[in-house]
C-alpha cells in the first residue's frame, strides 16, 4: 500500500513542478513542489501552509468481485488546500482558489502512474499501475486566519477539499 501512496504523491509532485514551478513550499529546510503528505513529514506547521495541496489517506478496502491472484485495492484520498489571495485585501481569493482548482485538476491527469519503489534511488518500477477516479471538488468554505489576531486584522481564507479514489494491486498474492 505504501508504494501506491508514494507513487501517487510523486506523480502529483512531479506534475506540479512541471506545470507551475513557482508553486513551492519550504518544510524542514527543504524547498519543493507544494504537495504535502502530513504523515510523511517530520515537522508539520500547526497552521496549514497557504496555496499548497495536502494529501490525507482514508479508508482502504479490497475491491469486490475480482479474479486473479493479486488483490485490487481501493483507497480514498482527500486533498485539501486554501488561499488568502495574493493581495492584502484578499479581493482575489476566488481567482486564486480557481487557479489552485485548475492546477489540481491538471496534475490529476492522466489518471494513472506506474507503481514504483521510492525506498531506492533511483526508484524501481514495480510492474503495475496506480489508477484513480476523476477528482470530486467539494464545496468552497471560508474561515478566519490564524487564531490570536484581532477580527478584521487577518484576511478570511477560502478553502476546498477534493476527493478521489486510488486503485492499485496489493504487493502480495491472495492466499
Amino acid at each position: 500500500m505504501q508504494f501506491a501512496k508514494d507513487s501517487f504523491y510523486m506523480a502529483l509532485r512531479e506534475r506540479l513542478a512541471a506545470l507551475n514551478p513557482n508553486r513551492m513550499v519550504t518544510l524542514s529546510g527543504a524547498t519543493r513542489p507544494a504537495v504535502i503528505v502530513a504523515e510523511n513529514e517530520l515537522v508539520i506547521p500547526i497552521e496549514p501552509l497557504t496555496d499548497a495541496f495536502y494529501l490525507e489517506w482514508g479508508a482502504v478496502r479490497m475491491v469486490d468481485r475480482q479474479a486473479g491472484s493479486r488483490a485490487l485495492m481501493q483507497m480514498e484520498c482527500l486533498i485539501s488546500y486554501h488561499t488568502l489571495g495574493t493581495c492584502e485585501s484578499g479581493v482575489d481569493r476566488g481567482r486564486t482558489l480557481t487557479a489552485l482548482d485548475m492546477e489540481l485538476m491538471s496534475i490529476c491527469q492522466p489518471q494513472r502512474t506506474s507503481k514504483r519503489d521510492f525506498t531506492q534511488s533511483p526508484s524501481i518500477d514495480l510492474g503495475t499501475s496506480v489508477l484513480w477516479t476523476a477528482l470530486d471538488l467539494g464545496e468552497v468554505s471560508g474561515s478566519e486566519g490564524p487564531p490570536g489576531l484581532t477580527r478584521g486584522s487577518q484576511r478570511v481564507r477560502l478553502e476546498r477539499k477534493a476527493r478521489l479514489q486510488v486503485f492499485f494491486f496489493a504487493e502480495g498474492n491472495l492466499q
